[in-house]
């Protein structure tokens, strides 16, 4: 099967939208703390967001990002990452 550019938009528009419906009454992955889900959850969204952008229509997932982001430890990662996104196609 030939895989287009259409097919991982798709299925990333779809993962999304499951992202944030699940978000929409939590924090945190898991409710309230913050857990490995998050952990786990962080790197896929903050790379998704650089392959397309999806602030402004999965809301939801986007506030997880946000909170993600301004946790110490993954600004931290973020930070010493610095050198290596101009690896990272897009």
């Amino acid at each position: 099967m030939i895989r287009t550019a259409w097919s991982w938009q798709r299925r990333l528009q779809t993962a999304l939208g499951m992202i944030a419906k699940d978000m929409a009454t939590k924090t945190w992955a898991r409710g309230d703390a913050f857990s490995m889900a998050d952990c786990a959850a962080a790197p896929a969204l903050f790379y998704a967001d650089k392959l397309m952008p999806f602030g402004k229509t999965h809301k939801n997932a986007a506030a997880h990002l946000a909170r993600l982001m301004d946790r110490p430890s993954f600004a931290r990662v973020l930070q010493e990452a610095q050198p290596y996104f101009k690896m990272f196609p897009g």
